[in-house]
């Protein structure tokens, strides 16, 4: 097993982590025999305070505290009272920035995922690095990679909500 360690998370930029997290293997062991192992094919970048779609927007809360934290954390929160979102905080302390994990192979959209790995609070602040449930391994992409605008944040204004922050595996 070899890990995306967690300094990957702090010493590269949050655009290149959602990129390059493309094709990277996400595992999550449930504890009980079972481990499901699948490539990332679709990430979002949310990049700090400026950014109005990004859950910092407002400043930090007791809901997005864990942005403040170095990079390389959970940041999970639950939708609609259903689906927990799978986030990596990316960047060094204080800031808060962050890739939601929108797709991996034959699962798309982030509150399936949220279901698919049985996720809930306790995963906040997990340590990618450290953790025996959830974690990233390196493996290499072949898949060319397209840039879009992110989807369901338009609340955030035009300017925000067309930003080419949204990365996806081509099939």
């Amino acid at each position: 097993m070899n890990r995306v360690l967690r300094n990957y998370f702090i010493e590269n930029d949050t655009l290149s982590i959602a990129k390059g997290l493309i094709g990277k293997t996400l595992v999550r062991d449930f504890g009980n025999g079972e481990i499901l192992k699948s490539k990332i094919i679709e990430t979002e970048a949310y990049i700090g305070e400026q950014d109005l779609a990004c859950h910092a927007s407002k400043g930090k809360t007791e809901r997005n505290k864990i942005m403040y934290e170095d990079g390389g954390l959970v940041y999970v929160y639950l939708i609609y009272g259903l689906y927990w979102m799978l986030n990596f905080v990316t960047e060094k302390a204080d800031r808060p920035e962050a890739v939601l994990i929108r797709g991996i192979e034959d699962c798309s959209g982030p509150g399936r995922i949220g279901r698919l790995l049985k996720l809930d609070r306790s995963f906040y602040g997990e340590n990618l690095e450290t953790s025996t449930r959830i974690w990233i391994e390196d493996s290499i992409t072949r898949s060319k990679i397209i840039a879009t605008p992110r989807i369901g944040i338009d609340y955030s204004g035009e300017i925000w909500k067309n930003k080419p922050w949204r990365f996806v595996a081509e099939k």
